[in-house]
């Protein structure tokens, strides 16, 4: 398999850029949304447009790119198998913020599902708050990638 994954490992890298810029876009936004949600409840016309887009959002977009982002990091993983290995720390920081981001992730759901049962207690300032915890593991993760400080 790992001579498969060699041949087209450039493609797989492509694909996996792709698809965690899509995450990180969707990562970005529907907290943002939240933010909305919560802070316009007593319209509820714009509340029920802001719902469809947390929806589309998170099953159309968010879940389909994290998979990918997941399958095609594995991959690679899996054809340098040398790099967790070797203690590589900047790969650990790296997989250790990519884990936090799947439970964000997962937390988002929650979040979602709350909002459009119209059950949750959290104010706007709460999602404002909230939401910078993608930009930080962003910024984590790009470094690691290009820097590779340890």
């Amino acid at each position: 398999m790992t001579e498969w994954i060699n041949e087209y490992y450039f493609w797989i890298k492509w694909v996996h850029y792709l698809a965690f810029v899509s995450w990180m876009a969707g990562l970005f936004y529907l907290p943002r949304l939240f933010v909305y949600h919560v802070e316009h409840k007593e319209n509820k016309g714009f509340v029920d447009v802001v719902k469809i887009q947390e929806r589309k959002l998170y099953f159309a977009i968010q879940n389909p790119a994290m998979i990918a982002t997941l399958i095609t990091g594995s991959l690679m993983l899996h054809a340098h198998k040398e790099i967790l290995m070797e203690g590589v720390a900047y790969m650990h920081v790296k997989l250790t913020c990519v884990t936090l981001l799947i439970l964000f992730h997962i937390h988002n759901y929650f979040c979602l599902r709350a909002l459009s049962k119209d059950i949750y207690t959290k104010s706007g300032k709460y999602f404002r708050i909230y939401n910078e915890f993608p930009t930080i593991m962003f910024i984590i993760i790009a470094l690691m990638i290009v820097v590779r400080p340890f």
